[in-house]
């Protein structure tokens, strides 16, 4: 992902120095692909939105017993209150306190984890004898929902196109002073992300391990599998003083610091590329920021409101997956489908969108359904309840039934729904636009194109001298000035540096 991401997308936001990634769209192909993908990302961080509040609201009812509901309505109205009025810069130095904490509870509760299940040794030996250490399921059926290929290749485009074209990752990119700042940005990012994840599923081995005898769930201890890490850290370590805390400042400062970077980017989606790209409307600064501060309030409660419907479907995981894909495949599909492929027009990129949409959404919101009417269960390993209480006897029924008679798109691994989406977009919009009159190569700025693709363009793509990419601060800027615009914080200087007023100027050489 870090490769393709730095080589193929980022050189081409950092030579076109859009403030919003969806500005591309519109250079590319016209206004109104443009307006649709801004449209489908709004859709999908409201989609999210109310994912993000949910994990730390189960986890702090379950240390507290404290109502879900109330928890994540207290999440959501602390984010917007600071992001209201700290604006952008509230954002930017909460989420590098939150992010830090975030790691340092849950590398603190991996530690105490692991000396109370006495070493590496154990808990590795535990994991592989029942049968939780998997890397060689090769099985190629899309319907195994943990196989080799999926996590792979699903996984891959699941990452990709998210952190190549989102308008949450393209901003930081351009924040910074040149392309090779964004590309170690990216390598940074990479490294940091995997060290978390693989913490995060040594976590789960640690669950596991203590757990393997008496599954919480069926001995009544948890009512969902979502909780399952907080009842561990709450059992195992929650009568170190201020651990349990911790734990939970953690999960906090993951949601808060990702709610903040969602609500603001949305809300100036909605300025720069609904209201005055789509529907052409010219604001006042004054205007501006209140229309952006009206939007991170309505988010706010549209989130807490789409939580009760979240505790009706089944996995935080693969909702979160299921959902994200409908929007992030069809947007970098559009994307892809601009950079790579030279031929393609608005016509084939509208049908390509339309096509990915329906596919992922078709898929994503079947297999959902299906598992809220029971049709679907989730495939669980094998459970034991030996060492559980004596009222708890009986092991549930093996989740591993016949599902032939559930639609077989339905059925799909999630990790399959995101490269669907993509290649659904890419082949239909390929195909429209050869169809309808494909676009004329020496026509095109190779600007707007991918640089592993310009040893294939016509000389007349490029222009007379050569520019050596930089990013700009200025451009950049101006999406995040209606947010600063009113902020309290920072001097007047900064203010109009940062605007684009009177900072100092990057000029390409």
């Amino acid at each position: 992902m870090a490769i393709v991401v730095s080589t193929v997308y980022l050189p081409v936001f950092a030579a076109l120095r859009v403030g919003s990634s969806y500005e591309y769209l519109e250079m590319r192909f016209n206004s109104t692909i443009r307006s649709i993908a801004s449209i489908m990302f709004v859709m999908d961080e409201i989609f999210f939105l109310p994912i993000i509040l949910y994990v730390p609201a189960i986890a702090f009812s379950q240390v507290t017993g404290v109502n879900t509901h109330i928890v994540s309505g207290v999440i959501c109205v602390v984010c917007v209150f600071y992001t209201l009025i700290g604006g952008i810069k509230a954002v930017v130095h909460t989420d590098a306190w939150q992010i830090i904490v975030m790691f340092v509870s849950v590398v603190i509760v991996v530690i105490l984890g692991t000396v109370y299940a006495d070493g590496f040794t154990d808990i590795f030996k535990t994991a592989a004898e029942g049968g939780r250490i998997i890397f060689g399921n090769i099985n190629p059926s899309p319907y195994e929902r943990q196989s080799l290929w999926a996590v792979l290749i699903g996984g891959f485009f699941y990452w990709t196109s998210f952190n190549s074209v989102n308008q949450t990752m393209v901003q930081r990119y351009m924040s910074l002073p040149s392309l090779r700042n964004a590309q170690w940005s990216v390598a940074i990012f990479t490294v940091g992300i995997v060290m978390f994840i693989s913490v995060c599923c040594f976590a789960g081995l640690l669950v596991y391990n203590f757990y393997r005898n008496c599954d919480p769930l069926t001995a009544g201890l948890i009512s969902n599998d979502d909780q399952l890490l907080p009842v561990y850290v709450m059992q195992t370590v929650g009568n170190l003083h201020g651990i349990p805390g911790l734990f939970i400042a953690g999960v906090f400062g993951a949601a808060l610091s990702s709610l903040s970077v969602v609500l603001n980017s949305t809300a100036l989606v909605v300025l720069e590329d609904i209201v005055k790209g789509c529907f052409r409307c010219k604001l006042s600064e004054k205007s501006s920021a209140i229309l952006v501060k009206t939007c991170i309030v309505v988010l706010g409660g549209i989130a807490v409101s789409l939580v009760f419907v979240l505790e009706k479907l089944s996995g935080i995981l693969s909702v979160a997956t299921s959902v994200t894909a409908i929007a992030a495949g069809t947007t970098c599909g559009l994307f892809t489908l601009g950079m790579l492929v030279p031929w393609s027009n608005h016509k084939g990129a509208l049908a390509g969108a339309i096509a990915g949409a329906l596919m992922s959404g078709w898929i994503s919101f079947g297999s959902q359904i299906s598992f809220a009417k029971g049709d679907l269960v989730s495939q669980k390993l094998p459970i034991s309840v030996v060492d559980c209480p004596a009222n708890v006897t009986t092991v549930p029924d093996d989740p591993f039934y016949d599902e032939s008679d559930v639609f077989p798109l339905y059925r799909l691994s999630f990790h399959w729904i995101n490269p669907i989406g993509i290649a659904s977009t890419i082949l239909v919009g390929t195909i429209v636009s050869f169809l309808t009159g494909p676009t004329v190569l020496k026509k095109l700025d190779a600007d707007l194109l991918s640089p592993i693709i310009h040893k294939f363009l016509p000389n007349e793509c490029f222009p007379a001298t050569e520019s050596e990419t930089e990013l700009t601060r200025d451009n950049t800027a101006q999406t995040l000035t209606h947010l600063l615009g009113n902020s309290r914080a920072g001097p007047k200087m900064d203010h109009e540096t940062v605007a684009g007023g009177k900072g100092p100027e990057r000029n390409m050489k």
